[in-house]
């Protein structure tokens, strides 16, 4: 009880308040604003965290995130240009409702779906991180080793839509990762003779370039566009949310649970969840004729999934330190350059930090329906936003945050350069997000490897024998395994003609 009345003291002190309130501002401006995702968002926020305490620092980050997804829907629904990935899944039909004149029922039920899909993530965020905690404290090197396989191998195989584009940048990713002295033989790689790189590249300048300077750099090739913001009149926001919840509460639910599941999956994430649950909810719905048309039912499974997925990435980041998706990746960072360095014994250095963390995805949940109005309200003008100005200025913001990290110039050039190779990947239907993740848990699959090695005696089976381990480990393979395994039967048994 202690540890919950001062996380409650950290959480309502003044300057996390203000600190939450500028932080979703922020996300909603960049969530609508199409092309700008919710994790450049986060990007752009880091540099601004060095100067806060560590909980306003992840407080900012929570409700950015938070905000960004749910923003995302208002120029999809407006414009049918989705302003984060999350929600491209359902922008046709969303458009198609305002098409039809009920752009308000729309972006109403995005507004409350969104916000109960948050409030559901959370819950089992609360519920299942202290309990996965008390299990992961009986973890040692070899589970770990296969848990950061595993979620390497969910990025490429789930979170990619193809497996082999996902490979190539999961495989940069690594590269990254071992260039420097920071391996367990303290062995100089790939640093080509030059001081700055034996300290590694730096994490936070290399996901700057990857998501803000590379859409800085495709504004430039394909040239800056002027959005024509529909006229939609948008009425009442609030009206019929008692009737839209009880007719669509199972779509709800659904989407839900489907969002969280899908969220604890590492390399996953909104993005994935929102494809998954409009899917579903076609696949399941009574009048699946009605899909496309402007028809409510996908819409609001699809953004209950998304933001429920936010909630659901955060367990795996919490609790053993691997990142639910690109979002999170980026918030690991952060926690560990404030001192609240992820894993199982966070919940008992540190239990106000982690009730202080559930206290803030509450809020800024709550905040989302008042802010969430403000914003629809007020869509014309972000909208608007002259890409000519918004560009220069995120190119500025992202130059400082590299800069700030170690206030070296290095920095600022490896920022440039991933960005170059964000803009190639993405040019070419690379994802980005297996990259990340790559850099991330690249150093801790070495590690746990390594240092399993020694206590095996260099025996592989080893890895297997703990039943934890086991479980893990063939889990992995078997996606390794399976899906190929699953197509040559299939083109084995298919007719010979002739």
């Amino acid at each position: 009880m202690q540890a919950i009345e001062k996380a409650t003291e950290l959480v309502f002190a003044p300057s996390v308040l203000i600190t939450i309130l500028l932080a979703s501002i922020f996300g909603i401006v960049i969530g609508a604003i199409p092309g700008l995702t919710a994790t450049m968002a986060i990007a752009l926020l880091v540099p601004v965290t060095f100067f806060m305490d560590p909980i306003p620092a992840v407080g900012a980050m929570i409700a950015c995130s938070a905000m960004a997804i749910f923003a995302g829907d208002i120029p999809g629904t407006l414009l049918r240009i989705p302003g984060t990935p999350a929600s491209a899944a359902y922008t046709d039909e969303a458009y198609a409702m305002t098409r039809k004149g009920e752009a308000e029922i729309a972006l109403g039920a995005n507004l409350l779906f969104s916000a109960v899909g948050g409030l559901f993530g959370t819950a089992v965020l609360i519920l299942a991180a202290p309990t996965l905690a008390e299990v992961a404290l009986n973890f040692s090197s070899f589970e770990y080793f296969w848990l950061a396989l595993l979620g390497l191998t969910c990025a490429v195989f789930i979170g990619a839509s193809s497996p082999l584009k996902g490979l190539i940048s999961l495989f940069i990713g690594l590269l990254v990762s071992t260039v420097g002295l920071n391996n367990p033989a303290g062995v100089a790689r790939f640093t080509f003779d030059n001081t700055d790189l034996l300290g590694g590249i730096g994490f936070i300048p290399a996901m700057i370039g990857l998501f803000a300077v590379s859409e800085v750099l495709r504004s430039m090739v394909h040239g800056v566009t002027t959005l024509q913001v529909t006229q939609a009149r948008i009425g009442g926001l609030f009206k019929g949310w008692g009737r839209l919840f009880a007719t669509y509460w199972p779509q709800q639910l659904r989407g839900n649970i489907l969002g969280t599941a899908i969220g604890t999956l590492p390399g996953a994430g909104a993005d994935i969840a929102a494809w998954v649950a409009y899917a579903v909810s076609k696949k399941f719905s009574r009048t699946p004729e009605k899909f496309g048309k402007g028809h409510l039912e996908g819409i609001v499974e699809s953004t209950s999934a998304n933001n429920a997925a936010l909630g659901g990435a955060w367990v795996p980041a919490l609790v053993f330190g691997i990142p639910g998706d690109s979002i999170t990746a980026v918030v690991i960072g952060v926690l560990y350059l404030k001192g609240l360095n992820p894993g199982p014994t966070l919940f008992i250095n540190n239990p106000e930090s982690i009730y202080a963390v559930f206290g803030i995805f509450i809020l800024a949940n709550i905040l989302m329906v008042p802010l969430g109005w403000a914003a629809i309200k007020g869509a014309r003008p972000i909208l608007k936003v002259p890409r000519s100005i918004l560009m220069p200025s995120i190119l500025c913001f992202a130059v400082v945050g590299a800069f700030a990290v170690n206030n070296t110039v290095f920095d600022v050039y490896v920022m440039l350069a991933f960005g170059v190779i964000g803009y190639i990947m993405e040019e070419n239907d690379i994802p980005v997000a297996p990259c990340i993740l790559g850099i991330v848990l690249g150093p801790m699959i070495e590690d746990n490897f390594v240092t399993s090695m020694i206590k095996s005696d260099g025996g592989f089976l080893a890895f297997f024998e703990r039943p934890i381990a086991g479980v893990l480990g063939v889990a992995t393979i078997a996606i390794w395994i399976v899906p190929p395994l699953l197509r040559a039967l299939r083109g084995g048994r298919s007719p010979v003609t002739g």
